[in-house]
């Protein structure tokens, strides 16, 4: 896609999710970057990478973070998340500071990938765990790949707040979650889990200050609500224990069973496009296998907010449960979880085939 053509795509699809300061942000640097000025410093050594298009968030990501350690304190009266206000001129002149003092720093970190752990997609796992749990009314075995720092297998502690006045989950957590979803009424059943365990290649230690500040970084700067919910979920990472593993997803996958009495339930939202066909293809076939040996007893199922296909605007909410391996699209939302519409379910190859 070339940087520019990425740094404007990205500016469209901050603004459509809320963050007018990062849409400002980004669009200013398209103009910066095609001038030669301090963003080509930063950004110019990637343009023909194979991800040259993706480099804007970690970079966004990075400075936020300089942000939060003290070490921008010419940004601080600007970043809404330290108390500032966000200005679009003497804003990009302050980050304009930045690129061009930090310019070799910023650099080395621009391929990272992100680790947004977004905990308003918790609306997806926990509203579809509700519907699994309603069919198969056994105790969860929760396991997630990709997980970041792991704060979405403890949805069962988050608030659930619907536009009609009525709520899901704790009653007194510290996340709520505003008009959380619409469309089907979604069942109560009793939600039990039993165990909590993620894996990602880089995991973050939400129980650390390092880890927090991490976190935090990715969560854009102007959007309150959002790092609001995430303070809340660092709260209660503190109090809720998740077995948090160093492990890529094929071999997480491949080493999982089945346990008696139990649901065991693979959970992944957004991380999908972010692993080559082939390792896509070899967990879909560990989950088969293991799929193939479960039984009434010992059920298994997947559950997932991605798109169907490639990146897109529409990501759907699927769950897929063995025995049988039946796939079903049980609702869609955006990819922060907002927009969360349950519908009907329908299996997935009669819709998308």
């Amino acid at each position: 896609m070339g940087v520019v053509a990425g740094l404007q795509q990205q500016a469209i699809e901050c603004e459509a999710l809320g963050s007018t300061m990062y849409a400002e942000l980004i669009r200013r640097m398209v103009d910066d970057y095609e001038l030669g000025g301090a963003s080509t410093g930063v950004l110019a050594s990637y343009e023909g990478h194979p991800h040259d298009e993706d480099i804007v968030l970690p970079l966004l990501g990075a400075v936020h973070r300089l942000v939060l350690a003290g070490e921008a304190p010419e940004l601080a009266g600007f970043y809404p998340s330290v108390g500032g206000e966000w200005d679009p001129v003497l804003g990009w002149e302050a980050f304009e500071q930045v690129l061009q003092s930090r310019a070799a720093e910023l650099r080395a970190v621009l391929l990272q990938p992100p680790q947004t752990n977004e905990v308003r997609r918790s609306v997806a796992l926990y509203g579809g765990l509700l519907q699994l749990v309603d069919e198969i009314p056994l105790p969860v075995r929760l396991c997630e790949i990709g997980s970041s720092a792991g704060l979405n297998l403890r949805a069962d502690h988050f608030r659930f707040n619907l536009a009609d006045g009525t709520s899901y989950g704790a009653v007194d957590s510290p996340v709520v979650i505003e008009a959380a979803w619409s469309g089907r009424e979604v069942p109560r059943p009793a939600l039990r889990i039993a165990e909590r365990v993620g894996s990602d290649v880089a995991p973050v230690n939400p129980l650390t200050a390092e880890g927090a500040r991490t976190l935090t970084s990715y969560v854009w700067a102007d959007q309150v609500e959002r790092l609001a919910r995430l303070r809340g979920a660092l709260a209660i990472a503190q109090e809720v224990p998740v077995d948090l593993r160093r492990e890529d997803a094929v071999s997480f996958v491949r080493g999982l069973e089945l346990s008696e009495g139990h649901v065991t339930v693979l959970w992944h939202s957004i991380m999908w496009g972010y692993l080559p066909p082939e390792d896509q293809a070899a967990v879909d076939a560990a989950l088969a296998e293991l799929g193939a040996r479960a039984g009434e007893s010992t059920p298994l199922a997947r559950l997932r907010l991605e798109p169907p296909g490639e990146w897109g605007d529409e990501f759907l909410v699927e769950l897929q449960t063995w025995p049988g391996g039946v796939r079903r699209v049980l609702g869609r939302a955006d990819p922060h979880g907002q927009g969360m519409v349950w519908e009907l379910p329908f299996e997935v190859e009669e819709r998308l085939a």
